[in-house]
């Protein structure tokens, strides 16, 4: 009797999203997808405005991201402006940017691993959701706990001093910034008593990633076979191939590690990526125009960054990313569960640019904007902690926005997660007769590995209300559970 499983809100993620899964006669996995519920539409709704609110007007996209979509905005309107394509700033425009970049990172980071993914590590996948989430965290790890509170701080401290506030600011503009740091700034992070230092945040961001392959050294079968499939994968790289955040050029490899987009500019990056559009989905299905809708579709995000990158430009980090290379002898990783891996390490990597920055003097420069000649469109492209976010505007000859076009980092990620939830389903769901808790929650558990921004809502605290139903091919519910 064919039957349909529906879990609806997918919990600990950013947004609103439901999955559906369609059992065969033999109750075997027949189909699964991962629907997306809510309509966003900011590329009609910032049409007409002039293109320098752009930058403001996008962070509503997210209140977890703000940051990324200021930023990408506000590399798009550089172009614009005659800034250059992201080497035109002034020294203190770009390290600026960048400082506030790698703050918004290292909060982000923080928060998806301690608060949204670290309670299926650290209770099990099919652990009791009454602790299973971030209180109880608080409760059994006390100290970790406190440490990720006090991380997050400490990221959302340096976009305050950047960005002017901590959620949605005001410091990147067309062409630069519009403050530089000043001398009690920089020394509130570089010499805080403990623990709000750099310094102190560098070693706790350590002991996340020592925190991780120790787990791993416990429970590789589980992290290494859950939800792995073979896929391509795309970011920005720095010209000589280095992992960079915030400005680079488009690389893409296949599984096998192969270059299939080799290090192209990404303001033509119409000629290299394609939209597909399905009707049981709000979000857009990229790909690879150049392999083609079925196969061209890529992964973003952290494992996909370390899948492209040759190295990591900070010591610490690219030490940990040796370990991290070898783990697969240098193939690309294509396990699910390893994206928290990579993100830990990209937490290293951000709060040590953050040391290095803090320590530039250019950061207290008084040179903010570069003018140009103005031109009627540009891209902006920045490495979201999600994954490659791109910003494109055209404008008329009222400087009002025309058109805009938007690839946020999950939607970028809307095949793989759609593979990641086949995969689970088909392991979890097949030949069974009856639902359990475990068995929903592993579902969510791949989801989340990507750290999705489903659309514009804030992550909630606790547990969100969850139906799973199975219904048989008549329609009739034949079992229930709730959460």
């Amino acid at each position: 009797m064919a039957r349909k499983i529906t879990i609806e809100p997918v919990t600990r993620v950013e947004g609103h999203g439901k999955v559906t899964i369609q059992l065969d006669d033999s109750n075997n996995v027949a189909q699964s997808r991962l629907h997306i519920v809510e309509f966003r539409g900011f590329e009609r709704f910032v049409q007409g405005r002039p293109y320098w609110e752009a930058p403001v007007l996008v962070q509503r996209l997210c209140g977890i991201c703000p940051v990324s979509h200021h930023l990408a905005a506000a590399k798009a309107v550089d172009v614009i402006v005659g800034a250059g394509t992201g080497d035109g700033l002034t020294p203190t425009g770009e390290k600026m940017r960048r400082l506030m970049h790698y703050g918004q990172f290292f909060q982000s980071h923080t928060l998806h691993f301690f608060h949204l993914a670290s309670p299926d590590l650290l209770f099990g996948i099919d652990g009791d959701p009454a602790i299973r989430n971030v209180i109880g965290v608080a409760l059994e790890h006390k100290d970790l706990a406190v440490q990720a509170v006090l991380m997050r701080k400490f990221g959302q401290e340096i976009i305050r001093a950047t960005a002017g506030k901590k959620i949605h600011g005001t410091g990147a503009i067309p062409g630069g910034i519009n403050k530089s740091l000043s001398n009690d700034e920089r020394d509130e992070f570089l010499k805080g008593a403990d623990p709000n230092n750099v310094d102190k945040m560098i070693a706790w961001a350590q002991a996340a990633v020592d925190l991780f392959k120790d787990y791993h050294s416990k429970h590789a079968d589980m992290l290494d076979n859950f939800a792995v499939f073979p896929s391509n994968h795309l970011s920005l790289v720095r010209k000589d191939g280095a992992l960079d955040l915030y400005h680079g050029v488009l690389r893409a490899v296949d599984s096998e590690g192969k270059k299939i987009l080799n290090d192209v500019d990404y303001q033509d990056y119409l000629q290299y990526i394609g939209e597909e559009v399905k009707n049981w989905s709000y979000m857009k299905f990229p790909y690879l125009k150049s392999i083609g809708k079925k196969d061209g579709w890529y992964t973003v995000g952290p494992l996909a960054r370390l899948n492209t990158c040759d190295f990591i430009p900070t010591p610490l980090a690219q030490k940990e990313f040796e370990v991290y290379k070898a783990y697969t002898k240098g193939k690309p990783n294509n396990m699910s569960m390893h994206m928290h891996w990579a993100r830990l390490i990209e937490n290293l990597h951000a709060i040590e640019m953050i040391k290095e920055l803090l320590n530039d003097k250019d950061i207290q420069g008084k040179n903010l904007v570069t003018k140009g000649k103005k031109q009627s469109e540009g891209v902006g492209l920045i490495e979201a902690p999600r994954g490659t976010l791109f910003h494109h505007y055209r404008i008329n000859d009222q400087d009002q926005i025309v058109m805009a076009n938007l690839i946020v980092s999950t939607t970028n990620n809307n095949e793989p997660m759609n593979r990641a939830v086949t995969h689970v389903a088909k392991s979890v769901f097949s030949g069974k007769s009856e639902i359990t808790e475990g068995m929903m929650n592993s579902v969510e558990v791949a989801i989340r590995a990507y750290d999705p921004c489903l659309s514009c809502a804030t992550h909630a605290l606790g547990r969100m209300p969850l139906e799973v139903a199975m219904y048989d091919s008549k329609g009739d519910i034949i079992d229930v559970k709730r959460k």
